[in-house]
């Protein structure tokens, strides 16, 4: 199965579109006023009117309330809802669109059993724990097998070009998530690093693909 992309922390559109063409699934946008990648509402309303159809436009937001919520509904095209807080299930799951829910991920946590917490999710992103920031920290977890778990996985927290393959063969996730590891700055993606960042998730598929044939003859 192919892997799938999602380039988080857009804040324009010239970052969009060169997403976009290196080959990404999914444009996430941070909705959350402490974030160095959050974007405005115009901007974030272009991207998604750029976006063809059956790439995912991933709204992400940190313990958000039902007003704010429904403003960014109101005004810009959002696929997915993501939410990067303390957020139970239940306060999820109102919010009436498919939703992943981002997990900070401790190095001794169960990963399988947090997952197990969301039964309703599209998918379940595994971030890096961090008692300051809810996020977009661009420091990694201890990598593991999380084993079954009844959700898709999503992995972030620290990938980049240099290193996904490694995450993808260690984790084998759904999905991966990058943000700060194609940034020149905050906010501001590399698009030579989106590139290669695509090509490397790419390649490991390709090899995982041809040695999952091999062991079948």
């Amino acid at each position: 199965m192919r892997t799938r992309i999602k380039i988080c922390g857009i804040t324009r559109v010239a970052d969009a579109e060169a997403a976009l063409a290196a080959g990404a699934d999914a444009i996430g946008m941070v909705f959350y006023d402490a974030s160095p990648r959050r974007v405005s509402v115009d901007v974030a309303r272009a991207i998604g009117e750029l976006a063809p159809p059956l790439v995912d436009i991933v709204g992400v937001f940190v313990d958000p309330d039902d007003i704010l919520l429904r403003e960014i509904r109101r005004e810009v095209r959002l696929d997915v809802i993501q939410f990067h807080g303390d957020e139970s299930a239940e306060r999820c799951a109102k919010c009436r669109l498919p939703y992943l829910k981002a997990l900070r991920v401790r190095d001794d946590d169960v990963i399988a059993d947090r997952v197990a917490q969301y039964p309703g999710a599209r998918g379940v992103l595994l971030d890096t724990y961090s008692p300051a920031v809810a996020g977009g920290t661009g420091q990694r977890f201890i990598w593991r097998d999380p084993g079954p778990t009844v959700r898709p996985i999503i992995l972030a927290g620290g990938l980049s070009a240099d290193n996904v393959a490694e995450a993808m063969r260690t984790v084998r996730p759904f999905a991966v998530d990058v943000s700060s590891g194609v940034e020149s700055a905050p906010g501001i993606k590399s698009h030579d690093k989106m590139r290669r960042f695509v090509d490397a998730v790419q390649a490991q598929d390709a090899e995982a693909a041809t040695q999952s044939a091999s062991s079948a003859v």
